[in-house]
């Protein structure tokens, strides 16, 4: 609120501030109209949909349990699979479902070219979705 002097000669001086007051009302007013208003925007169409009979798609692909233990041994779920062999165990899951994922475990001493190895010997059998499945840290909560 603007303060004045008692003593001005007579003449008034314009005031510099905005009221702001009138303002916030308005957009009160407006604020309250649109939450009212809002539900009642949102309307359905009712549609009758057509009855056909379809198989149903599979909800998650297929996915591969690959470990690599500290012996850089690799197993395909709990079966091992020598290293030469990977391969083709990887393409006959590729065949089974394009769709098919990885999930690769490896021991935290596994030798890096271990884990290389079994990463391309999945690409080169054409497994395109590849995830590295590891523990959180213990003090997270």
């Amino acid at each position: 609120m603007a303060m004045g002097r008692f003593n001005t000669g007579g003449r008034q001086a314009p005031m510099a501030e905005i009221n702001t007051t009138p303002l916030v009302d308005v957009m009160l007013v407006l604020l309250i109209l649109f939450i009212i208003t809002a539900p009642l925007m949102t309307h359905s169409v009712k549609v009758e949909l057509p009855r056909a009979a379809s198989n149903p798609t599979p909800a998650k692909p297929m996915t591969l349990q690959v470990s690599i233990d500290a012996g850089n041994r690799i197993f395909v779920g709990a079966e091992a699979v020598a290293a030469n062999s990977l391969e083709a165990k990887f393409r006959a899951a590729v065949t089974q479902d394009a769709n098919v994922e990885m999930h690769l475990k490896a021991d935290r001493s596994t030798r890096y070219e271990a884990v290389a190895e079994a990463m391309s010997a999945a690409r080169r059998a054409g497994l395109t979705r590849i995830g590295f499945v590891t523990q959180p840290p213990a003090n997270t909560p």
